[in-house]
């Protein structure tokens, strides 16, 4: 499936994955491929990306919302603040 990751200032990812694990506002939650299309917000946590060549990467978030549709998994998030 196709991945975006998005914050308001950059693109976090963009590409292939296998799985992606989100922080759902009501529980953890994955996404595989061709999963059933769902919008969902997210809370403060880890979102995990396993990429199409088994790559793990790890993004801290504040909150946000997904979209997964057609095969793509749009992330919208904001990061946490870096000001303390």
């Amino acid at each position: 499936m196709l991945v975006e990751v998005i914050t308001p200032d950059e693109t976090l990812f963009s590409g292939s994955a296998r799985l992606v694990s989100l922080p759902g506002s009501d529980g953890s939650f994955a996404l595989l491929n061709r999963h059933a299309p769902i919008i969902s917000t997210l809370k403060a946590g880890r979102l995990k990306i396993i990429t199409q060549d088994n790559q793990t990467l790890f993004f801290e978030i504040q909150s946000g919302v997904v979209e997964m549709s057609r095969n793509k998994a749009t992330i919208l998030v904001e990061k946490p603040s870096q000001n303390g």
